[in-house]
């Protein structure tokens, strides 16, 4: 019995399991940001700005992109948990964005989007797998 107990508080310590990141799924996600974004070697700026090498950047610093004083200024650096709040709401993010847009509420095609999009480095080239 105190084998099934101590199993039963490592189980629930443990909370629940972490999900994979798949990049695979995440340019399926993609696909409704297309709209307004590229990636790889040959993107370029649409609607919005090219989002080639995001982590790490630093927010309204894509060279020949034209963003909102809000952007520009909001000192974020890109990382997973920005991006992933951002996406979620980016007007609750960076008050007065350009971007428009309801948001990604599921964490799971967040983290598919984020696997996807950190693939492309800063000149669009993607990883190898």
């Amino acid at each position: 019995m105190t084998r099934i107990a101590a199993a039963l508080v490592i189980f629930a310590a443990l909370g629940a399991p972490v999900q994979a990141q798949d990049a695979a799924a995440g340019e399926k996600v993609f696909v409704q940001c297309r709209a307004c974004h590229q990636v790889g070697e040959t993107a370029k700026n649409a609607v919005g700005p090219v989002l080639n090498g995001l982590f790490g950047r630093k927010s309204g610093t894509v060279e020949g992109y034209n963003y909102s004083d809000a952007n520009k200024n909001s000192g974020i650096v890109w990382d997973e948990a920005v991006f992933a709040e951002y996406i979620q709401n980016p007007r609750a993010k960076i008050p007065g964005t350009k971007m428009i847009y309801a948001g990604l509420k599921d964490e799971k095609r967040i983290k598919d989007l984020t696997a996807f999009l950190k693939q492309y480095d800063k000149d669009g080239k993607k990883a190898a797998q």
